[in-house]
Formats: C-alpha cells, structure tokens, sequence
C-alpha cells in the first residue's frame, strides 16, 4: 500500500518543522495567540505520542515505518507550534512538553484516547487517523491564509504532510471496510468507540472565534461541515455508516481530560524529570 522508496524518500526528506519556522527570528505573539498555539501543538503532540506506540507493533513491517513517519511529522508540527506559543513565556517546546501537568495540557481528547481495544487496535488507530487527518487537513488549508505569518508558515508546511496522511487513512478505511466479515466487524466496533470524541473538534471556542474574527485563527465550528462530510463520503465508499451515538463532553481546551491521560503524559514525561536539562 506504501512502496518503501516512497518512505525513505519521505524520512530523508524530513525537516525540522521547528527549526524552518524559526529560520529568523520570528516576533513573540500575543498571549492569547500563544494559547492558541499551545492547543494546537498539544493536540499534535499527544496523538504523536499515540502513534509512537505502534512502533515495532504494527500488522506489517511497512505500518511499522508509515506510522512512525506520520508520528514524526506530527510531532514536527507540534514542535514548531509549542516553540511559537512558548515564545510568548519565555518557554521553550520542551518545557512546554515535559514539565506541565495534566491540566495545564489543551489536547482535545481525541488525540489522548488509546490506540482502541487492548491499547492496540489498528481499526481504530485507522480510523482516528481518517478523521485526524481530514480535520487538520481543513484546519490547516485555512490557516495558512493567517494574518499571523507564523502560524501561515507552519500551516502550509502541514497541509502537505497531511494529505498524505488522509490518503494513507483514507487506503486502509477502504481495504478494511470491503475486506473480510472480520475485518468491517472490527471497523464497525472501532468507529462506535470513536466516534463520541469527534464532536469536541468543533465545541465552540471563545477566545478562538475572536482570533478567526481578526483572520488570525479558524473558528472550530466552521469546519463541521466541511470535515464531516468528507469523513462521511470516504465511510461511505468504505461500506461504513456513522453510529448514530451522541458526541461526548471532552473539555480537553479547558484542560480536562480522559483517566487515560496521566498515565499518557506520564510516560512521555518520565526521562525528562527524571534527569532534566539531559541531552543526546
């Protein structure tokens, strides 16, 4: 599904999202941009740390190295975001990754849940990967016409990153979907799960509503339709119907989050504090 020339192509190719943003010095935006940023970059972050699980767990040797480099790209982009965002404090991406607790992360739970049933369940991991994708593929589209030059260079950088990503989502919904009796039974069962969590993607949000007033943000409910309906169209190709189950609370950009998270967060976080200022 993935020819390996294009991977290795993909990981010599890759760079520093991080590092190409802050190619000159970029000005430190204003706090209410910075915790703009901040849920960005963590909802990034956490479903890196998510993928990272995958890694020598995957069905196939190819899943092993396509979901690491997806992982890798997501973390790129939450690194140049977590260093624009720190930027406004005085924090660097690290600070901001290792040393906050539990609430003081902006992650929507989507991108916190486990990898599905037992912790490894590559329906689901498929499935939030089809809606991540597609959700940051809207979100990003828009935002790079950001008034915010920083946030338009990171967004445009993404909006490439992740339309492979739907595309490689997009490849396995179809091939599980039509597969075997096993195979849509498990897709099935992943997408009911899944699904209570897609609604907090678009939960009204105050301080970003206002930032899309002034084109520097992109109100989350003005991508509902728009990333539901391609969600719905590539299901529907798929042999897959939405569960008709209502959304979920989350509360995940007031910093409330699952009974998964601590342990998610904590094993991300342990190296860091356990020897901080450590370095390769």
């Amino acid at each position: 599904m993935i020819d390996r020339l294009t991977l290795l192509q993909k990981t010599d190719a890759k760079t520093d999202a991080a590092a190409e943003a802050s190619g000159t010095p970029m000005p430190a935006p204003s706090d209410v941009v910075a915790r703009y940023a901040l849920g960005l970059g963590d909802d990034a972050l956490m479903l890196a740390q998510r993928l990272g699980e995958w890694i020598s767990n995957a069905p196939e040797l190819e899943e092993d190295v396509a979901l690491g480099n997806i992982g890798l790209d997501l973390l790129g982009h939450a690194r140049a975001l977590l260093t624009y965002a720190g930027s406004a404090w005085g924090k660097t991406e690290d600070d901001l990754a290792y040393f906050r607790d539990e609430p003081e992360f902006r992650n929507r739970w989507l991108f916190e849940l486990p990898n599905g049933a037992g912790g490894l369940d590559f329906a689901f991991t498929i499935l939030r990967q089809l809606v991540a994708s597609l959700y940051f593929g809207a979100l990003y589209r828009r935002l790079a016409a950001s008034s915010d030059a920083q946030l338009a260079a990171i967004s445009a950088k993404a909006v490439k990153e992740v339309a492979y990503h739907a595309e490689h989502a997009t490849l396995w919904t179809l091939r599980l979907g039509l597969g075997t009796d096993e195979s849509h039974r498990r897709m099935t069962r992943a997408l009911t799960d899944l699904w209570p969590f897609v609604g907090e993607l678009f939960d009204p949000d105050a301080a970003a509503d206002a930032l899309a007033a002034d084109g520097v943000a992109v109100a989350p409910e003005s991508l509902r339709d728009e990333v539901l309906a391609a969600i719905g169209a590539v299901l529907e190709d798929a042999g897959l119907a939405v569960p008709d189950v209502p959304f979920a609370q989350g509360g995940g950009r007031l910093g409330r989050h699952s009974e998964q998270f601590g342990r998610l967060i904590g094993e991300m976080q342990a190296l860091a504090r356990a020897h901080p200022g450590a370095t390769w």
